[in-house]
């Protein structure tokens, strides 16, 4: 087994580099009007935990939903494939004056070592892996007991950003335009204590704007979260 990254992960990684930059101009991304990032707050606050705790943010973009946790006392680990995106997650946070750790690394197998979270969560990531399945197994092997999976995902179209065409081939990703809540939820049940989704197509603040497509958070929890 080799470390060099493979041709397909390489290209990935310079597509989502080169957005870097005007990544924040989409409206969800980087939640610069008030109103959007207040919904994104609502919403995050509803998913995690009250008391402060170690988050684990993969293709964790420019760092805008990391921001919201670490305002709201979670510690944030942020891990992405694209350097130019940790770059500007680490100035946001800097210019924030708000602490995190970010890491240039495979989302699908974050380099976090022997590290343990109490949340992973995800946004918008895993229709452009190679095998979702198993990043979503190695994903639950990260979680302490007691730990949710947060995944923030749908069915769309697969977007340039900035008016770039995706890498050749990504429609033979496996879960290419996304994938339905009810899909996703079948995969994650025989793994997880339990699950539920909430629709978020209809609310045009987390968006900017009304969307048409399916959008949802799905949240899971280990056996341990899940009594009592």
């Amino acid at each position: 087994m080799t470390d060099q990254p493979s041709a397909a992960t390489a290209a990935i990684a310079a597509y989502w580099d080169a957005a870097a930059d005007r990544f924040d101009e989409e409206p969800d991304h980087g939640l610069r009007a008030a109103e959007t990032r207040a919904a994104w707050r609502r919403r995050l606050r509803s998913w995690l935990p009250s008391a402060p705790a170690d988050v684990l943010d993969v293709g964790c973009g420019t760092g805008s939903l990391g921001l919201l946790m670490a305002e709201a006392g979670h510690r944030v680990t942020g891990v992405d494939l694209a350097p130019g995106m940790i770059r500007r997650a680490r100035e946001k946070f800097q210019a924030a004056d708000r602490g995190g750790r970010f890491l240039v690394g495979d989302a699908a197998a974050p380099p976090t070592g022997a590290a343990r979270f109490d949340v992973l969560v995800a946004r918008h990531l895993v229709w452009t892996l190679p095998d979702p399945r198993a990043a979503l197994v190695a994903w639950l092997g990260r979680l302490r007991p007691g730990g949710r999976l947060v995944l923030v995902e749908g069915r769309w179209r697969e977007a340039g950003q900035a008016g770039v065409p995706y890498v050749a081939g990504a429609e033979s990703l496996p879960w290419a335009g996304g994938i339905a809540a009810a899909e996703l939820s079948a995969v994650l049940r025989p793994s997880v204590a339990r699950v539920s989704v909430e629709p978020l197509s209809g609310d045009p603040a987390l968006w900017g704007g009304p969307v048409a497509d399916e959008r949802y958070a799905l949240v899971a929890l280990t056996a341990s979260a899940a009594r009592g």
